[in-house]
């Protein structure tokens, strides 16, 4: 229901004063010699009629009957076409307006006929005369108008109403979007930075033991330090460099991701710091796709990082599989026996604890290609298994 502020109510206040007026000037300006000036009877009932129409937004059904009994009861008395018609018509708009759609047909509807019948009975005129169809005309001419105004307030509610989404749904994307940068953002860094810290955390432990001992070991693992510090140093700063260049292309980057190809350096810093690894390749190797032997590269990355940190012995075994549409990665390490968890309830997604980020960044970036990753203890070994769907060509 449609509320009556003050501006509205002075505006119908108004609309009904000039309907009001016109009624009672239109018989001076009929042209037909057989409509008399308004009685005061007449006019004290034109003026009740019209002053319904302050209250038409409120009660229109209402408003419709009280302006078509007045109608009626000119027409019952006179046999001529009321000046009260413009009142009726007015409520027929508020109606078709107002009212749902059934309803408001079925109101002017029968306004209009009995008006029509009301004509044809005190008018002695039949149902074609031209009293009856101008009855008909204007109750058809003020449904029809009201109707109109009604779906033209639909459509432009309609429009704002998909502005409305469009621009929520473009505030989400952009929200999606940021979340989703961050995550890569914290992902890269992960990767970047997780290894070498690994790699420094292990050879500093080394240097603590051999330090006084043998102290050509203690060097060597000092100079790993350093070119680990200093690998990590220049992937921070590439990364870095690339995020301050958004909009940069992918050539400007200082140097090219790291991929599959990249794996014998990658292991032999592993076993620089000790950790031996055992790889074993099956299936015919093929190119692939940049996305997808970076992700590869940080899987195997990851999961050798978590064995030289976590394994109970420094070994770890690495399994790729070059499957016809898809790379299969699999690395196993002994693992420590760990105690159960104080809250059972504490686990993450993967059942593995949620106090690490390095999980769940793999499994993102696999989950992200269409891929699958699992990561699970099996008879005292720690396994990482994923699988990386591509559309490499054989190399």
């Amino acid at each position: 229901m449609r509320s009556t502020s003050p501006w509205s109510r002075r505006h119908d206040a108004l609309l009904a004063a000039a309907v009001y007026g016109i009624s009672l000037l239109a018989p001076f300006f009929d042209g037909n010699d057989a409509t008399d000036a308004p009685t005061p009877l007449g006019a004290a009932l034109g003026a009740a009629i019209c002053a319904c129409l302050v209250l038409r937004w409120r009660w229109p059904s209402a408003v419709l009957a009280m302006t078509a009994a007045g109608t009626l009861t000119s027409l019952a008395a006179s046999g001529h076409k009321s000046p009260l018609m413009l009142a009726t018509m007015v409520a027929m708009f508020t109606c078709a307006l107002r009212l749902p759609r059934r309803e408001a047909a079925v109101a002017v509807t029968t306004v209009a006929l009995v008006l029509a019948a009301t004509s044809v009975l005190f008018g002695h005129r039949g149902w074609m005369g031209p009293e009856s169809v101008a009855l008909l005309a204007l109750s058809a001419t003020a449904a029809a108008a009201g109707f109109a105004v009604r779906n033209r307030q639909a459509y432009i509610a309609e429009v704002e109403e998909r502005a409305r989404r469009a621009e929520q749904t473009r505030e989400e994307e952009a929200r999606r979007r940021v979340i989703d940068e961050r995550l890569r953002i914290a992902r890269e860094l992960h990767d970047v930075l997780a290894h070498h810290i690994a790699l420094i955390a292990v050879q500093a432990a080394v240097v603590d033991q051999v330090m006084e001992t043998e102290p050509r070991q203690a060097r060597e693992s000092l100079s790993h330090i350093r070119r680990a510090a200093q690998s990590s140093l220049e992937e921070v700063r590439a990364t870095l460099g690339l995020l301050r260049q958004p909009d940069a292309p992918e050539e400007a980057a200082v140097e090219p991701a790291p991929g599959l190809d990249s794996l014998p350096d990658l292991i032999a810093g592993f076993t620089a710091a000790g950790l031996i690894v055992d790889q074993n390749t099956s299936g015919t190797p093929v190119d692939l796709p940049a996305a997808v032997g970076l992700t590869a590269y940080r899987l195997v990355q990851e999961a050798l990082t978590n064995a030289s940190r976590h394994a109970s012995h420094p070994r770890a075994e690495l399994a790729l599989a070059y499957l016809p549409s898809a790379l299969r990665i699999h690395v196993r390490n002994p693992a420590r026996p760990a105690p159960p968890p104080s809250n059972p309830t504490a686990l993450g997604p993967l059942g593995l604890g949620s106090g690490g980020h390095g999980l769940l960044g793999m499994r993102e970036r696999a989950l992200a290609l269409g891929g699958t990753f699992t990561a699970h203890l099996a008879d005292g070994r720690f396994e990482v298994r994923a699988l990386l769907p591509h559309e490499g060509q054989p190399s």
